[in-house]
């Protein structure tokens, strides 16, 4: 009687010890996104904002270089957003850009309030690592009813503010950093600091279901972008917070 088919031979004990050895596959081999991945890319933008922020704190640039740095920063973040794939270029060219407008409003602050700038920082850190901890842990979950009351909170807070940005630069009322209306500036900073907060958990969440779903390692760019639009978004809220706290 004929053989059907070759009988498999078991892997020799020196062909178990070389795959029991040989290193992990990585993002550049498998073609998708990892958690080092997120913390590399995160930490370059961040590294070049800091590096923008600092050289901008240092020459004292002008609050209308920080606004134009700020304008030009936001129109290629809307890029950023919009387009397919992200090109870490744009990505980058945001960060520095972004630096300049922080570093410029950090130091006006700084003048105005000496010590204010090193206990935002601190604010921003501690509230990155609680969240962070709050989240791992599942203390914290990211549900669609979440999703949802947190953008309409955001739409609520977008419209309040500019209404309020807008009555300052006609000089209605008494400014506040930079939304000009009395208590409503206080309720605005600690509404904003609230929803940047927990948009923090929204990032967290969004970086798992990318990994999870197997997106390209080059989409880490992407998660590093939005982490660090969020926790700039809630360093100048704190910063602004602060200010107001320490007029009153």
């Amino acid at each position: 009687m004929g053989k059907r088919g070759s009988v498999a031979t078991a892997p020799s004990t020196q062909e178990l010890n070389d795959l029991y050895n040989a290193p992990a596959a990585s993002s550049t081999r498998t073609g998708r996104m990892t958690i080092d991945d997120v913390v590399t890319r995160t930490g370059i933008l961040f590294a070049v904002l800091v590096a923008s922020g600092a050289f901008a704190w240092s020459i004292n640039l002008g609050l209308g270089i920080a606004m134009v740095s700020m304008i030009a920063a936001m129109i290629l973040g809307f890029v950023l957003t919009m387009k397919a794939r992200v090109v870490p270029g744009l990505a980058i060219a945001y960060a520095a850009l972004e630096g300049l407008a922080i570093g410029t409003i950090s130091h006006y602050y700084e003048a105005a309030y000496p010590g204010i700038v090193s206990q935002a920082i601190i604010g921003t850190l501690a509230a990155f690592v609680g969240v962070l901890f709050a989240y791992k842990s599942g203390r914290i979950r990211v549900t669609p009813k979440f999703t949802r009351m947190m953008s309409i909170a955001m739409m609520g807070y977008m419209f309040v503010a500019l209404a309020s940005f807008i009555s300052a630069m006609f000089g209605v009322g008494r400014g506040y950093g930079f939304y000009g209306v009395g208590g409503i500036g206080l309720l605005l900073c600690v509404a904003g600091v609230g929803l940047a907060t927990f948009f923090l958990v929204m990032d967290f969440d969004q970086v798992e279901k990318m990994i999870a779903a197997g997106a390209p390692h080059d989409e880490a760019w992407r998660a590093g972008f939005g982490l660090m639009v969020t926790v700039v978004w809630l360093y100048l809220e704190i910063l602004r917070l602060l200010s107001i706290l320490r007029d009153r």
